[in-house]
């Protein structure tokens, strides 16, 4: 049976709380991990705005795949971000993911639609922002402006932080490692923090921690099983 690792996101914390939108992502992710006939080793939730990428659950979320081999699933694409520099670095980062709106979709299908969601959400930008010149101008004028949202009068406005939140999140990840030997050593790094926490479940010999990891579903740089052989070349890459 193959493995996913599912990763959900809802916008705001009182979304978080009540689980508006998160059943629905859940049953979606669910239904597809049971069309693909897939193991869902774990799920990780984030609160947080889609223009931020510096998502610490997500990053477990990646992280559990890469050293478990599973795909990350999600919903749909635009959980993610609308941010395409994100998504393609995403794409490349050696995880495989998958959206449940998009299963079918390859690298090329993710890409496009990447840089589509990318000038949706700078079309966004631009409708707000002129829609905030009006306001202003009529503010200025010493006209009144009742917002839509609270129905309440608008006094002043705040200084829109469109265009800082866009460049922030502009930030690509370093290429990555070319060399056998980096790679190799790069996911033993991976997986210090899984060795850290067999040891500290009692997990001290070479036999134990291998079968730690192999029922933890690790995989092996090869994508093979462990054994105590292997487990030593681990802990010397880690130098532990």
């Amino acid at each position: 049976m193959a493995k996913a690792v599912a990763y959900f996101r809802v916008s705001t914390a009182a979304q978080g709380r009540s689980g508006l939108g998160l059943e629905a992502q859940k049953a979606a992710v669910a239904e597809l991990a049971r069309q693909r006939d897939w193991q869902v080793l774990a799920e990780f939730t984030e609160v947080e705005s889609g223009k931020r990428n510096d998502r610490p659950e997500l990053a477990k979320a990646l992280h559990h795949a890469k050293v478990t081999g599973a795909v990350l699933v999600i919903a749909k694409l635009d959980r993610l971000s609308r941010n395409a520099a994100f998504l393609l670095t995403l794409r490349d980062s050696g995880v495989r993911f998958m959206a449940a709106d998009l299963p079918d979709a390859c690298d090329l299908t993710v890409g496009v639609l990447a840089v589509i969601a990318q000038a949706e959400r700078e079309a966004i930008s631009q409708r707000t922002k002129a829609a905030l010149g009006t306001v202003k101008a009529k503010l200025a004028a010493g006209e009144a402006h009742v917002s839509r949202r609270s129905g309440l009068p608008v006094a002043r406005l705040g200084n829109p932080q469109g265009a800082d939140a866009l460049r922030r999140a502009a930030r690509g990840n370093a290429a990555g490692l070319a060399a056998a030997k980096a790679n190799a050593d790069a996911h033993a790094r991976d997986l210090a923090p899984v060795v850290e926490r067999l040891r500290a479940e009692g997990c001290v010999s070479l036999a134990s921690l291998a079968a730690g990891l192999n029922a933890a579903g690790v995989r092996t740089p090869r994508d093979g099983a462990w054994y105590a052989s292997s487990v030593r070349n681990l802990l010397a890459r880690l130098e532990v």
